[in-house]
């Protein structure tokens, strides 16, 4: 009976190491720092910077910009220590370094979709800036005292236009869908690979990365998401009746 009851602990811890169950279980950084702001405070949270870590086994870590309304009205932004990440966390989100993801409104709506810096908080809210017209394009403007949010945000070099708010307004907001901007000598306006990214985060750790070891990260990476995801959906199709 023992000998049967030890054989059957195994198959289960065999078959929970085969799905990656240990993995599935990391906590999200994100998910703690949400729950640390007061829940009537607005907030946007910007992948800051990543790096990856490790000799035999990788680990993966997180740098967030945290930019919060202490004040109703006055943002205030500080800088996270580095955090440990799960390894589909930091898949999910390879391609979102300068990015807002996570953010709460002024209705205390609590969004995780990644997006532009700014757009879900401040970005055509006129109590921030507003539109002007400069050689033929409408930019976004912030207001004098509020003038530190371009650097807040990186949009120093890069102004927001009127048409990728449009875009993101239009075509992304509320669909899950991450709006990168129009596309540029190959690359995205925004996310980890675009100029903007590079320009207004040129001493990161990530960025200072070789594109070699950018690449070997992404592929293992990939290879690791396409397991999990075959993992689940053998458990879903196969498992036992309701």
């Amino acid at each position: 009976m023992k000998l049967a009851k030890l054989f059957i602990a195994s198959i289960v811890i065999l078959s929970l190491s085969a799905c990656g169950g240990s993995k599935r279980f990391q906590k999200n950084p994100i998910d703690d720092i949400i729950k640390e702001i007061p829940t009537d405070r607005v907030f946007s949270i910007i992948l800051h910077d990543m790096d990856v870590q490790g000799n035999f086994s990788d680990a993966y870590y997180h740098q967030y910009k945290i930019i919060e309304e202490v004040t109703p009205g006055e943002p205030e932004e500080r800088i996270t220590d580095w955090k440990k990440v799960p390894e589909t966390v930091f898949n999910m989100h390879m391609n979102n370094m300068g990015m807002e993801i996570a953010s709460r409104g002024e209705d205390g709506k609590l969004s995780k979709a990644a997006t532009p810096p700014g757009y879900n908080n401040y970005v055509g809210n006129p109590k921030y800036g507003t539109w002007r017209q400069r050689d033929g394009y409408s930019f976004w403007e912030f207001y004098g005292q509020y003038a530190f949010m371009r650097s807040m945000f990186g949009y120093g070099g890069y102004p927001v236009r009127r048409s990728y708010y449009d875009d993101w307004r239009g075509n992304y907001y509320g669909t899950g869908r991450t709006y990168y901007g129009p596309t540029y000598g190959g690359t995205t306006y925004y996310g980890t690979s675009s100029s903007y990214n590079r320009s207004s985060r040129p001493n990161s750790t990530w960025n200072s990365k070789p594109n070699t070891f950018k690449q070997r990260v992404a592929n293992r990476t990939s290879r690791s998401s396409s397991r999990y995801s075959s993992s689940s959906s053998r458990s879903r199709g196969g498992g036992f009746g309701k």
